[in-house]
């Protein structure tokens, strides 16, 4: 998922009753929750490195409670800092306020450090979770099993998560706000039950997303919609929606799409519009296969689809500087899990928006290498 939710459901992770149990709770699962998304750091290597790391060891069971460690040890540094203020603070009083007994300024329970671990490593966990839920994947057993999984049924970014876990830290300060207006006592730790609220909505909307899935894929198996044998089936998520779904058929020669709607049960695919034929190999494509940017897109696009568009410019990348009877071609990458208007009509929309390109020359010798409008140095 986007940053977005993250943040969101490490706060309501931290409000659920364990800032209850230790002092920095919630902030150890907010940050806890996003860590693994510094992975993004890669891309100063180039798109070509981001691709290949991206949702790498970070985003796996292993590297999970090395996530929760490092914000535990963080977060220990701001305590020391936190203890050295206040002991500042206490020396700087007058001699008359230490005699009264004020300690200064000090935090409101002590830290506990096995909780606060807990804490960290629950919300790692939660990132992996909502990462699994949409259809980009990870791969959680890295590096000892290297295949991408994904639930693909909720989208990236879904507004409908963000209101509801919104309204779970929101609310409860809304009302602390209108009792205080009526004089009523302040509660120390307010909004677990909103909290708690907000991330069994998530779970209920993700038991409800996944039976439309099922639903979608029991539609797709019995009816036929290619004239020739399917060899695989993916469904797509769109936002918002979670009984409209877009289909992708993989035949022998051609892949074909279709949009399903499990509210009334219909499959809307023409032939003559919904269908890609497979593109021929031909020796750049292999040889873009075998360079950098080929390996990693190929791992990571389990439905990957590899063209030769000829001399077609790519932007942000110059075009090569050849001589005599040299002659050079694009090769395209793209995943089909992505080439449909996901916002829009669900119809394909030309070049993909994780798309990658290279450039070969005399069909053998890679020449460049962009993704996303970025070229690799």
């Amino acid at each position: 998922m986007e940053p977005v939710t993250h943040f969101l459901v490490g706060a309501c992770i931290g409000r659920a009753g364990l800032n209850r149990k230790t002092v920095y709770a919630t902030l150890a699962a907010i940050l806890a929750a996003e860590a693994a998304d510094l992975d993004v750091l890669w891309a100063f290597g180039g798109p070509v490195e981001e691709l290949k790391h991206h949702r790498g060891i970070t985003h796996t069971f292993l590297g999970a409670p090395v996530v929760a460690g490092v914000v535990v040890g963080l977060v220990w540094l701001l305590n020391r800092w936190v203890e050295a203020h206040r002991r500042r603070k206490l020396a700087a009083a007058p001699a008359r306020t230490v005699e009264r007994g004020a300690p200064g300024p000090r935090l409101p329970q002590p830290v506990r450090w096995g909780w606060l671990y807990s804490t960290a490593l629950i919300s790692a966990l939660s990132h992996l979770l909502l990462d699994w839920t949409n259809n980009y994947g990870l791969r959680p057993f890295f590096p000892f099993n290297p295949r991408w999984y994904a639930g693909s049924f909720v989208f990236i970014a879904e507004p409908v998560l963000w209101a509801l876990l919104l309204a779970g830290l929101v609310i409860p300060g809304l009302l602390g706000l209108v009792a205080g207006e009526i004089g009523a006592r302040r509660k120390e730790f307010r909004g677990r039950g909103w909290a708690i609220f907000a991330l069994a909505g998530m779970v209920v909307l993700w038991g409800w997303r996944w039976a439309e899935h099922a639903h979608a894929q029991a539609l797709v198996e019995n009816t036929q919609i290619t004239a020739v044998p399917v060899k695989r089936v993916a469904l797509e998520p769109y936002p918002i929606n979670p009984f409209r779904w877009h289909a992708i058929l993989e035949t022998a020669d051609f892949y074909q799409t279709a949009e399903i709607d499990t509210r009334s049960g219909e499959i809307d695919s023409d032939p003559r519009r919904d269908v890609l034929f497979k593109p021929s190999a031909t020796a750049a494509t292999e040889a873009a296969k075998r360079t950098p940017l080929g390996q990693a897109y190929l791992d990571w696009g389990t439905w990957a689809v590899v063209r030769d568009v000829g001399q077609e410019p790519v932007a942000g990348m110059n075009a090569p500087e050849l001589g005599p009877n040299r002659t050079w071609t694009t090769v395209e990458f793209s995943d089909l899990r992505f080439a449909y208007s996901y916002l829009g009509t669900g119809r394909a929309t030309g070049r993909s928006p994780l798309g990658g390109w290279v450039y070969i020359v005399d069909g053998h010798e890679d020449a460049g290498e962009a993704m996303g409008g970025r070229e690799q140095r």
